[in-house]
């Protein structure tokens, strides 16, 4: 059976000041361990994306910190201790200090992360 711990993961990024995140691959899904460094306001990362918003269904457990999450009509936040899901159709906010363990279909994950990158290029961040 796959598995994957923070440690093991074989998949690793960083953008300065901003996230750290280490990744597996498991027969269609990402699980995902992110620190995030700074506070983050997902929206400007989302541009290009249908409707600015991360297409991408999200699961997962929030072990420090708060994540918000915004829709056309509402707004979640997830505190440390929270297992979660999120629909498709979001903005996401962290804050500096949050750690949480994501589990995403792989392919819309990707998806999400070439505009990501594609945004912060265009701002000048760095992986």
């Amino acid at each position: 059976m796959p598995k994957a711990s923070k440690e093991t993961a074989s998949e690793s990024e960083r953008f300065e000041g901003v996230v750290e995140e280490r990744r597996e691959r498991l027969d269609g899904y990402t699980v995902e361990f992110t620190t995030f460094l700074g506070d983050l306001d997902g929206a400007p990362m989302l541009k290009g994306l249908p409707d600015d918003q991360c297409q991408c269904p999200h699961w997962g457990y929030v072990f420090e910190g708060t994540l918000t999450f915004r829709f056309s009509d509402r707004e979640e936040r997830f505190e440390a201790g929270d297992a979660f899901y999120v629909p498709p159709g979001h903005v996401p906010e962290m804050r500096a200090g949050t750690e949480v363990v994501w589990f995403h279909p792989t392919e819309e994950l990707e998806q999400t992360m070439a505009a990501i990158r594609a945004n912060m290029g265009a701002a000048g961040a760095g992986a």
